[in-house]
């Protein structure tokens, strides 16, 4: 049976409002109209005028399954994405036991089959148990179901190590994310190397940690032709060094946070560790980098890095508590009143940093709202304010620096496959 989602509100390509009728059969959208009749089998469900956008694209998010399921299940964590209005996310590999074998992506391919509400795309390691010791079977995690390579969570140390990966990724046209961090330069720290640490007596993390880390890796790329991004960017440097090698036409993408380009370590108020992150919230200048390379096109998109961790394990304080914070069920609200309403961007920038450039990035079937497309979108309401309160989180993770903030853009519905597989009002 054919469904029709009547009077919605879609941003044409020049990113001015229209108003249409969606039709979708088969998963697919077959007809968008500014008005069209419905037969007597046709599902009509009225949208009354609400922005639908497609579905977002987030291929940032640690669902902890295996292994951490008191912190987020695959169940938990893709109804958080549905919530927020991510039809697709990629799920990083730092879980008990790691994805680095043939048969654990198979097992891992069938539980999200299983129990997931959106479209989970799983990462498989660039080394085995992470370690950064030895490179896994590409070919075989390939051909089980692995998305894309990645040892997120550790930045894989050996220059040797990285260069063989990409060599061995490149030649099944496969790309490596990278979590870019120069452990010799971390210090152990706990928040920025800046005037946070300072004042609190803290150990820092420098920005060159990170940076050092892109300049080898954007180099290896280059001479093995890999499709080489890098995830969650924070540095002005970091960003220098893609923009340089973009230029180059080195074949480099890179991904940015709502967190990092939200706050700074000037908006850290307290040592609670909902404001500890890896990489952490770095300087003023820094934040307004990583805004001005996602306006000009460095920074390709953005991604949450959903990282939900338990309300016990915060509380340990700034220096034993693990970083990370959840950001599904809060990113596109945030972005929209910060960036949308105050002009930062526009409003079909923001979708296309959160669908289309994600699915362009990484060739994915998604991230366009057009016939013939999945039918994969969010309804969202622009104009209704409310009060982020993670006590309404449906993820198990609570831990946001953003709880208090007001914000508008809060999704409605969110269809995957052609299937509602939340709304708001019906959890």
């Amino acid at each position: 049976m054919a469904t029709i989602f009547k009077r919605a509100r879609l941003l044409n390509e020049q990113g001015e409002f229209i108003s249409a009728d969606i039709k979708i059969d088969e998963g697919r959208i077959t007809h968008i109209a500014s008005h069209m009749d419905e037969d007597d089998h046709d599902e009509v469900i009225d949208v009354n005028g609400q922005f639908v956008a497609p579905g977002f694209i987030d291929v940032h998010v640690h669902l902890r399954e295996p292994g951490g399921e008191h912190k987020e299940t695959i169940a938990t964590g893709t109804l958080a994405a549905a919530k927020g209005g991510f039809t697709t996310i990629a799920a990083m590999p730092n879980t008990k036991p790691v994805p680095d074998t043939k048969q654990q992506m198979e097992w891992l391919v069938n539980r999200i089959r299983e129990t997931a509400h959106v479209r989970v795309l799983p990462y498989a390691a660039i080394t085995v148990r992470q370690a950064g010791k030895q490179l896994v079977d590409f070919a075989a995690l390939k051909e089980a179901g692995a998305f894309a390579f990645t040892d997120d969570g550790v930045g894989v140390q050996s220059a040797r190590m990285m260069y063989e990966a990409m060599q061995q990724a490149a030649a099944l046209d496969m790309p490596i994310v990278a979590h870019c961090e120069d452990e010799t330069l971390t210090y152990k720290g706990c928040v920025h190397d800046g005037a946070f640490a300072k004042r609190h007596g803290l150990s820092g993390i420098p920005s060159v940690c990170e940076a050092v880390h892109i300049a080898r890796d954007v180099l290896l790329a280059e001479t093995t032709g890999c499709h080489y991004h890098v995830c969650h960017i924070s540095t002005k440097q970091s960003v220098r060094i893609v923009r340089e090698a973009k230029r180059a036409g080195i074949r480099v993408t890179a991904e940015v946070t709502p967190h990092h380009l939200l706050l700074c370590e000037e908006d850290i108020p307290s040592l609670h560790a909902n404001f500890k992150m890896n990489p952490p919230l770095r300087t003023k200048e820094d934040q307004h980098a990583l805004i001005e390379g996602l306006l000009d096109g460095t920074i390709d998109f953005i991604a949450t890095d959903h990282a939900p961790h338990t309300e016990e394990e915060k509380s340990e304080g700034m220096v034993l508590a693990p970083f990370g914070i959840v950001g599904l069920e809060t990113a596109f609200p945030l972005l929209y009143t910060h960036f949308v309403e105050k002009g930062v961007c526009t409003l079909k920038q923001l979708v296309d940093w959160l669908s289309k450039k994600p699915a362009e990035t990484f060739r994915l079937d998604g991230g366009q709202l057009k016939v013939g497309a999945k039918a994969d979108f969010v309804v969202i309401d622009l104009h209704t304010t409310q009060v982020i309160d993670p006590a309404t989180f449906v993820s198990k993770g609570k831990n946001t620096p953003f709880a208090g903030w007001t914000c508008k853009g809060w999704p409605t519905m969110t269809v995957v496959d052609g299937n509602i597989v939340w709304q708001k009002g019906r959890e």
